[in-house]
């Protein structure tokens, strides 16, 4: 396939076009969800960390133990089509959601991830990885439609999954919680239903409508959480100004 710019004559590699359809839409959520943190913005050093370790660490440990888990022959076993779809999007949620959590350990450790908000942008940051270097895998494999397709659904689903156990590190890091297990199964359950009637939804499209659905209740909880951020950063800001401009 020969791609070209309209209104030039240069070749363009059809590789550029699946990078820019796989990162652009991540980079630009990510963007938006940073500026969301506008009392106490997050080093942007940390969060780009987050981002590559999301999009390259993450990546490759998910791929290993799902390779391992879920043999190339298993998913084309007619016979067992619903039990098959049920098994590896199980793995995906069982597999990708602790790997994602690597990349958010790392803004843990480095003590920046402190309550909600932060949370949410590490979360999000690790998740946008993820599904940005998925997505280019998707299309050297599938093709570029598959990126572009993907692009416009999986960026939000993986950062709301991620979002979802940020704000457990992020409580943990306060001493609201003493366990993160609660965020990872709640992660990992709506990332294997996605999973799940996404693989179904290839056999019959009303399966769409499930899709829908999980997609509806995704962005019902990443804009919920981004709330709750904002309200707990705002508490912070006005003891702060209380108490004299001493730390909280």
């Amino acid at each position: 396939m020969n791609l070209r710019f309209a209104d030039r004559g240069d070749n363009v590699s059809p590789f550029l076009y699946l990078i820019y359809f796989a990162y652009a839409p991540a980079l630009a959520l990510l963007w938006y969800f940073y500026h969301q943190d506008r009392l106490e913005p997050e080093p942007k050093r940390i969060v780009l960390g987050t981002f590559l370790l999301g999009g390259t660490l993450s990546v490759g440990v998910a791929l290993i133990l799902e390779s391992v888990l879920v043999p190339r022959w298993f998913p084309r076993i007619p016979a067992l089509l619903p039990a098959t779809f049920l098994y590896v999007a199980l793995v995906a949620g069982i597999v990708e959601e602790p790997a994602k959590a690597l990349a958010i350990r790392y803004a843990y450790n480095s003590g920046q991830l402190y309550g909600i908000m932060d949370g949410v942008i590490y979360g999000v940051a690790a998740g946008l990885g993820f599904a940005a270097t998925e997505n280019l895998l998707y299309g050297l494999g599938y093709g570029l439609q598959v990126t572009i397709q993907r692009a416009l659904l999986t960026p939000i689903g993986h950062a709301t999954w991620s979002a979802i156990v940020g704000v457990g590190y992020g409580l943990k890091a306060e001493g609201k919680v003493f366990t993160t297990i609660p965020y990872f199964t709640l992660a990992i359950l709506l990332h294997f239903l996605w999973d799940y009637y996404a693989f179904m939804s290839t056999v019959s499209p009303v399966y769409y409508l499930m899709i829908l659905l999980i997609f509806t209740i995704n962005i019902v909880i990443i804009r919920w959480l981004v709330i709750l951020g904002k309200r707990e950063d705002m508490e912070r800001f006005w003891w702060y100004i209380l108490m004299g401009g001493r730390r909280w």
